[in-house]
């Protein structure tokens, strides 16, 4: 199966662009399956149909859901009580219901993850269209994996904090002591969940398997926010294969307002071409009514794509999305670089933490795992370099006698 998800700014039509690629995708041959995270659930109005928590078929070959985090919630913990139902009474605690966990932090991420690695591991689709909804929100599920790995190694054998509490000790607290019936399906659930995390990493990470199209319109303001998501993705390791230019207008109708705009939309669209080459970047032209409904989506879709396929990989751009850090010699040590289109020097920021590198763009942050002759040298400086961000090492001698 692959997935193809769709993000942009706000207001740019990234629901109506996935529901078209999802509905053209299914008359050319895919099964499809249509998912929205997007939490304003605008999907079944533009399908005009009303969608619930579980895939409805809409047609042959073409089934859609709104993915409802609260629901799927309470169908996860169903299963996962009876694991702790002992071991709430063995430690004389209360049970903890749904209600008191779905809203905590991290949880929504969790099950939207949980949702979308059910789907990629069934059978039954050739192809998973992902209306993910705006940037913010969809940075922050495509970044989670990742950022729950990096929770994991942390608590997680075999030197991580769950596994030195897990570990007898005399010291323990008498009141960790109520809780040790816990520790094991605790322990089970977080190993579970590492591995899914880990899964779903290499699948989003992986072009053949996934990859993220930016919806934008034709001015200067999305432009500017669709440069910012490119980074933010490139940064951690997600591929994007294809731009939507949605709402463009084109000459005609001898209309002075009409011409004005179109010639606006002509400029910016060469600009969006040049910045993002050799991306390939598809229009869909303003309609004079919204496209609501399979008809409509079907025909949006094909002026869209026309005989590129919808579910295929439509293009990549060198030095972003998926491809891994790469290390060379230096004289004076190591260089450690991979790519950060658009990234603006002023909003680039480096730490050193442990044996990890954390690299800051803006408002995004990612944590890189050094290898192993990295952690036995000091970061002496970093230079952006033909969109690649380039980190210089040099050996610590302490470490390399300890050696």
């Amino acid at each position: 199966m692959r997935c193809v998800l769709f993000t942009g700014k706000g207001g740019g039509g990234t629901t109506t662009v996935a529901a078209a690629t999802a509905t053209l995708a299914a008359q050319r041959g895919y099964r499809t399956l249509l998912a929205s995270l997007d939490p304003l659930g605008g999907l079944g109005a533009a399908l005009d149909h009303p969608l619930t928590s579980e895939p409805v078929e809409l047609e042959p070959g073409l089934s859609a859901q709104q993915i409802e985090l609260r629901s799927s919630f309470a169908q996860r913990w169903q299963a996962v009580q009876p694991l702790l139902a002992g071991a709430w009474s063995s430690a004389d605690i209360d049970p903890i219901e749904a209600e008191e966990l779905a809203g905590l932090a991290g949880i929504g991420e969790t099950l939207a993850l949980l949702e979308l690695r059910d789907h990629l591991a069934s059978d039954r689709y050739d192809l998973l269209v992902v209306d993910a909804g705006p940037a913010t929100h969809a940075l922050r599920l495509l970044s989670f994996p990742e950022t729950l790995a990096w929770y994991f190694r942390r608590l997680l054998p075999p030197d991580g904090r769950l596994a030195r509490w897990l570990r007898p000790s005399i010291s323990r607290p008498a009141r960790l002591a109520r809780v040790g019936h816990l520790a094991e399906p605790l322990y089970e659930m977080l190993t579970r969940l590492r591995r899914t995390a880990g899964e779903l990493r290499e699948v989003l990470a992986d072009p053949a398997r996934s990859s993220v199209r930016l919806v934008l319109t034709p001015e200067t303001g999305a432009l500017t926010v669709t440069r910012q998501v490119f980074t933010a993705l490139s940064l951690h390791g997600l591929p994007v294969d294809a731009l939507v230019a949605n709402r463009v207008i084109h000459p005609g109708g001898g209309d002075v307002w009409r011409a004005g705009w179109a010639a606006a939309h002509r400029d910016q669209l060469e600009e969006i071409e040049k910045v993002f080459a050799p991306l390939p970047v598809l229009r869909a032209a303003y309609r004079g009514g919204e496209p609501v409904g399979l008809e409509e989506l079907a025909a949006f879709g094909a002026a869209a794509y026309g005989e590129a396929d919808p579910a295929a990989v439509l293009g990549a751009r060198a030095g972003a999305g998926s491809e891994a850090p790469s290390v060379e010699r230096t004289e004076d040590g190591y260089a450690m670089s991979f790519g950060l289109p658009f990234a603006d020097r002023r909003e680039v920021d480096l730490a050193r933490m442990g044996d990890e590198l954390v690299v800051t763009v803006g408002q995004h942050r990612r944590l890189f795992a050094l290898p192993a002759a990295l952690r036995r040298c000091d970061v002496t400086g970093a230079r952006l370099r033909d969109d690649r961000l380039v980190v210089s090492f040099v050996p610590d001698p302490d470490q390399w006698v300890r050696a």
